[in-house]
Order: structure tokens, then sequence, then C-alpha cells
């Protein structure tokens, strides 16, 4: 019983916490607002209705935060073309692409997630310090994640659009500003990694079909004959272990 109300109050603090970012990210522009709403927050003076409505409607932004703050968008990109590049449109299903792609962020996202619980959850947690403060000190990690795989030509791109200044240090560009140049980042990288992907893939289908050209096989599809061969070239070197290799060290290096 003592185990579990301590993993019940955890996971209180973890979702009031997970609703101050929220509105963070939603608010930033209005510091006023913002104030009000994170000391609204740490003081809990909502009812608990109104509690549960508001953390049950702010949680509906963690998969468009994910996609847009992470490395998700990335992974699931390459994965997407590997198995188009393979010729199996659907093998391996959504699903599976899906919950691969979300472990592999885990995995990369696990010091930036470390760094944002030693610095600004646990001391939340033990009432070191107040849910706006843990808001300042979380955002930090997240933002020094996405400036490192965001290109400085799409964040200065992004910033001519909003007709804004180019910031000084990493902790003057605005979320607002950030999360688009991350994101078009994201998009170039992937398509750059499957595009490396595509092409051996690509030799084995110009062969076959330059071999049964010759062969005056004309009627016979070139794809009966290169799946097989492009599965099993993809089992001999190991690919989705490359693959993961290669995303994981697309983001560390």
């Amino acid at each position: 019983m003592q185990h579990r109300s301590r993993c019940h109050v955890a996971l209180k603090g973890v979702a009031w916490l997970t609703v101050a970012v929220l509105l963070t990210f939603a608010l930033q522009a209005h510091a006023g607002a913002l104030d009000k709403v994170a000391d609204d927050v740490a003081r809990q003076d909502f009812t608990p209705v109104l509690r549960n409505f508001v953390l049950l409607s702010l949680l509906s932004l963690l998969p468009v935060m994910m996609i847009a703050m992470t490395s998700f968008t990335r992974i699931v990109i390459v994965l997407s073309l590997l198995r188009h590049a393979l010729g199996l449109p659907q093998t391996p299903p959504n699903s599976v692409i899906i919950t691969l792609s979300l472990c592999l962020t885990w995995f990369t996202m696990a010091p930036v997630a470390g760094k944002i619980d030693q610095d600004a959850l646990t001391p939340y947690l033990s009432q070191q310090i107040t849910a706006s403060e843990a808001i300042e000190r979380g955002k930090d990690p997240l933002r020094q994640f996405m400036i490192s795989q965001t290109r400085e030509s799409d964040l200065k791109v992004v910033l001519e659009m909003a007709k804004a200044p180019m910031p000084t240090t990493a902790k003057d560009v605005a979320f607002s500003q950030l999360v688009p140049a991350f994101l078009l980042s994201e998009l170039k990288t992937a398509f750059q990694i499957g595009f490396v992907i595509f092409l051996p893939f690509l030799l084995i289908d110009l062969v076959v079909s330059a071999i049964l050209m010759a062969l005056g096989m004309i009627m016979l599809p070139p794809t009966t004959i290169s799946l097989p061969l492009k599965i099993l070239l993809f089992i001999l070197i190991d690919g989705w272990v490359l693959t993961a290799k290669a995303l994981l060290g697309s983001f560390w290096n």
C-alpha cells in the first residue's frame, strides 16, 4: 500500500508538470497569463473535476509534441522509406513501424528525459522548487536537443518569415520559431538517409531488369525476381540493426 501511494503521488506530480509544460508552450507569448497559470497549477486551486478535465484535454497534445519536438519524425520516415525500398509497402505493418519508432525515440531522447527529471521533475516532486521554476528548467534540455539537430539555414529561413532578429544565444530562440525549423531539418535529414537506403535496392532492380531483358523474358515482372533478392540481401547484412545504428548515430554525431 505504501509503494502504491508513492507511485500515485509520483504520477500525480508528473501529470501536473506535464500540464504546466503544455501550458507553457501554448501561452509562451503571453507572459502575464503564463505566470497566472503556473501559479494556479502550483497551488492546485482547481476543483478535482476541473483538474481532470484540463489534464485530459492537454494530454491530447502530447502526440503533437512528440512529433514536433523529438526524434520520432526522422525515425518513422526513414523506416517507412526503407519499407518502400524493399518493395513491401505493407510489411512490416504500420503498427510495427510506429512501435519500433517509439522505442528508438525513447532510446535517443533518454538523455534529455533524464536531464529534465534531474533538473526539474525530481526537485518539483520533492517540493524544492515551484511549478514555474520546474517549467523553465525542463525547457532547457529539450531546447538544446532541438537546436543541436536544427540546421542554421532552416532556422534563418523561419526567422526571416517571422521577421524576427537573429538570436544571439540559444535561450533567445523562441519555441514558436524553433519547432518549425526543427521539423524542416528533420524532414530533410530523413529524406537524405532514405535516399542513401534506396540506392542499393534500386541497383538490384536495375540489374534484374537488364538481365531479364537480355534473356528475352519480357513478360516476367522484374519484382518477382528482385524482391526475394532484396530481402535476402537485407537479411544477410542484418539490415534492421544497421538502419537502427545509422539512425541513432545521426543524432549523436
